[in-house]
């Protein structure tokens, strides 16, 4: 009888002990999230280099050209893009996507005829940084040659593109500093 008690004991030993520990689960993996620290510091690069542009005709200020139609503006942020910070926090893309069609739309503009006489290159350095932050895996956007233009409207479309960049990138700025908290 022993044997068979051992036997016994044998087989249902390993059923009382306690089992051995589960392999840890793998951990999800996070989900990408955008830099907006990184944004917002070269948001701030950005509006810095936009201060330090002199403007070479002072005279220009308040000028506009008389054809110049407001729908040919470049791309702002308005309040349809969804840029405030409630809804930052929910879904960014309708606001990134503004960003990113304005963005491109500067770093065109920059490297067009208008500033042939007066290059930007840290500007526009920066500016494609930028630009390739918002974009995040989005591949590098192509460039858009814009139609050349009158070489003697050049000064005054110069002076209203920095103007609606710096404004531009005020707003963009305070979109970037908020989220980035």
């Amino acid at each position: 009888m022993a044997p068979l008690r051992r036997l016994c004991l044998c087989l249902c030993l390993p059923l009382l002990l306690p089992p051995p520990p589960a392999a840890p689960a793998p951990a999800p993996l996070p989900a990408r999230r955008p830099d907006w620290a990184a944004r917002r510091i070269l948001s701030r690069e950005l509006s810095r280099l936009l201060a330090s542009v002199t403007e070479p005709h002072p005279e220009l200020e308040g000028m506009q050209l008389m054809d110049e139609d407001p729908q040919n503006w470049p791309p702002r942020i308005r309040c349809s893009d969804a840029c405030d910070p409630l809804a930052l926090e929910t879904n960014d893309t309708r606001c990134l996507q503004r960003i990113r069609q304005a963005l491109q739309h500067y770093r065109d503009l920059l490297g067009s005829d208008i500033f042939r006489e007066q290059p930007q290159p840290e500007l526009e350095s920066t500016m494609e940084q930028l630009l390739r932050h918002v974009q995040e895996g989005r591949g590098r956007a192509p460039r858009h040659p814009l139609a050349p233009s009158m070489m003697w409207a050049h000064p005054l479309q110069r002076h209203l593109a920095l103007k609606r960049l710096r404004s531009f990138a005020a707003v963009m700025g305070r979109v970037f500093n908020h989220s980035a908290r």
